[in-house]
């Protein structure tokens, strides 16, 4: 019997894309597909992993990628070029070459230059980075978007956003645990302590996705988690999902008032997908809190939950206010750059793929639910009424522009 290297199997399941080539139909159209490099020197991740470009290409796909677009990501040019992508040394060739853009941030101001009404953008939007402007050039230009954080599946769930956040979730225990020490300026705390002295307090809050992960993290380094949402069911869900081993509160005043003061670590986690995250905890509440305790504010780019909470980089991660220490860096996943270039990429790709199968974007758009949940802009229109609640810009719904054929 053969005896399988757990290394090589790791190397097959866990780090190369899982998708297989398919069959093209006749009534399927071949996409121009401009994968740019990132223009944010913190941003490393890229959305599509050299497998995923071979089966693109495969299914008669055209790739054209900025020249050092994946080097972030240890996924060098010459990786791309042998799976079939054409190569360019600078991002005006990506946007001239292409009608699908896929990237991980937001147009810049520089690269909505680049983008006609021609184009099809996938990208994140980061509402809590973003502002009316943004959305008025992308309409005046006639630019299609569509957002990592508006994509739904027919069962409700958000596969980009359930990706990025299981690894967000992890990644910020691993930072909490990292800020508590002595030599990062905190208080010089384990987060599971040791035989006769107690475990780190970490209090998260909301029970969705980044929450169950982080819960997971910390519950692993042995400290004790409080868990606080204003959702019963969400709360009673993750007690069962972890074995009764955490602490569930509701989001009250009084129990964030309470769990803020003994907490060591607090994880912002509180979010509706969508929508800018709400604040639960206040100023007073931050005055009160433990000097040296760790503040994660890991839904940032939608806002924050937290109330002294400022976007920060990976460069520049944390600041300190009122003794804590505060790390909002709003995309956390570039930090672990090949994990979550990997995640983007197996959903990513096959949304393309039945995009392709289905004539085109236009054609996708009337058979794919989850392509039409997506989509802001379209048509020179806002298709999200939360958006047009919250930026004040008339929206019409998409379904009424597909079927009025404007």
């Amino acid at each position: 019997m053969e005896i399988l290297n757990p290394g090589d199997f790791s190397h097959k399941l866990g780090l190369e894309t899982l998708e297989k080539t398919l069959k093209k139909d006749q009534g399927s159209a071949s996409i121009n597909i401009g994968i740019p490099k990132e223009a944010s020197a913190d941003e490393k991740r890229v959305c599509v992993t050299p497998g995923g470009v071979s089966v693109l290409v495969a299914n008669g796909h055209k790739v054209v990628l900025e020249q050092n677009a994946g080097k972030d990501a240890n996924f060098p040019d010459h990786e791309y070029s042998e799976a079939g992508a054409l190569i360019v040394d600078n991002p005006h060739e990506v946007y001239k070459q292409s009608e699908l853009i896929i990237k991980v941030s937001p147009p810049t101001n520089e690269e909505l230059e680049y983008l006609t009404h021609e184009h099809a953008v996938f990208s994140a939007v980061h509402l809590g980075n973003v502002d009316e402007t943004f959305f008025h050039k992308m309409i005046q230009k006639g630019i299609t978007g569509v957002g990592f954080e508006f994509i739904q599946h027919p069962d409700n769930s958000f596969p980009i956003v359930r990706m990025m956040h299981e690894i967000t979730g992890s990644m910020s225990v691993q930072i909490a645990a990292h800020y508590l020490q002595s030599h990062s300026g905190g208080q010089g705390l384990m987060l599971g302590g040791i035989s006769g002295i107690p475990p780190a307090t970490v209090v998260i809050l909301g029970a969705g996705i980044i929450a169950e992960y982080a819960a997971r993290t910390a519950l692993g380094y042995g400290a004790q988690v409080f868990v606080m949402d204003n959702d019963l069911s969400r709360l009673r869900h993750l007690e069962n999902a972890l074995n009764r081993r955490i602490i569930t509160t509701m989001a009250n005043h009084q129990y964030l008032t309470s769990a803020t003061k003994a907490a060591d670590v607090i994880i912002g986690a509180a979010m509706v997908e969508g929508h800018r995250a709400p604040c639960w905890v206040t100023e007073p509440m931050i005055e009160n809190m433990k000097s040296g305790s760790v503040i994660v504010d890991t839904v940032i780019d939608q806002g924050g939950c937290v109330a002294t909470s400022r976007a920060t980089t990976h460069s520049r991660p944390v600041y300190e206010k009122s003794g804590v220490i505060h790390y909002c860096v709003p995309n956390i996943p570039s930090g672990v750059a090949r994990t979550a270039t990997y995640a983007l990429n197996n959903v990513i790709v096959p949304i393309i793929l039945e995009i392709g199968e289905a004539g085109g974007f236009k054609s996708a758009l009337w058979s794919d639910s989850t392509l039409r949940s997506g989509t802001y802009v379209y048509k020179k229109h806002l298709t999200k009424k939360t958006l047009s609640q919250m930026y004040n810009i008339p929206f019409r719904d998409i379904e009424m522009l597909i079927a009025s054929r404007i």
